[in-house]
């Protein structure tokens, strides 16, 4: 069982960045597709990004539509841990942010806020 522990979020203005940092233990981050889900109040957590990697494919990266171009996923295979790139962030953007691990998740971390204000 993978434990994941999230850090990095906060109050930002629109048009701000954040970055976002999941530390994984108990397995390898490159073992697992890897991934971030956002919970606003009052909405159903959805999908934000996702990390694979395959020694056949090599890594792939997967974004929802609403955050494509915005948003940049990676490891940080020396932590052993995934990071989330915020950039050109917007007030929709605010909710509290979850790294998972699996597909579907298996296992999630505690959340962290993001905050972005207009």
């Amino acid at each position: 069982q993978v434990q994941l522990v999230e850090s990095g979020g906060g109050l930002v203005q629109a048009g701000g960045s954040l970055r976002l940092s999941c530390a994984a233990s108990g397995r390898t981050v490159t073992s697992y597709a890897m991934g971030w889900y956002r919970q606003a109040p009052g909405k159903e957590r959805e999908f934000v990004a996702r990390i694979t990697y395959s020694r056949w494919s090599g890594t792939n990266t997967y974004y929802s539509d609403s955050v494509k171009g915005r948003f940049t996923i990676s490891t940080d295979n020396t932590k052993n841990s995934v990071v989330l790139q915020m950039n050109s962030l917007k007030p929709e953007d605010t909710a509290v942010y979850y790294c998972s691990s699996g597909v579907p998740p298996s296992s999630w971390g505690q959340g962290t806020q993001v905050t972005v204000s207009s």
